[in-house]
């Protein structure tokens, strides 16, 4: 008597072996897929990244313009040109004439 009975091995069928087949590809493309996406996901983040630092950037050179902008129309400065270097000087009333409108 014998404890272990030989067996045949079973054979699988085709269309299963079709079906792994098939679920293996699935899975690997599936794979490969994450991959790629993960990787222009990076890509994409880097990139945000690099235009937000631009943009800070600009940010903080447009807030130093609009400061010179300031510093150069300050009136003190204008009337301080218009007298030194241009020999302006302010109206007297004798000087101001009233133009009548046509209305």
């Amino acid at each position: 008597m014998t404890l272990f009975k030989s067996r045949a091995p079973k054979r699988i069928a085709p269309w299963a072996l079709l079906l792994m087949a098939c679920l293996w590809i699935s899975v690997i493309a599936s794979a490969l897929a994450v991959v790629a996406f993960t990787q222009q996901v990076r890509r994409d983040v880097n990139q945000l990244e690099t235009l937000r630092r631009e943009a800070s950037h600009l940010q903080v050179e447009w807030g130093q313009y609009l400061l010179e902008e300031s510093t150069w129309a300050a009136y003190s400065r204008v009337e301080y040109i218009a007298n030194k270097e241009l020999n302006m000087i302010a109206p007297t009333t004798e000087h101001v004439v009233m133009v009548p409108s046509d209305d």
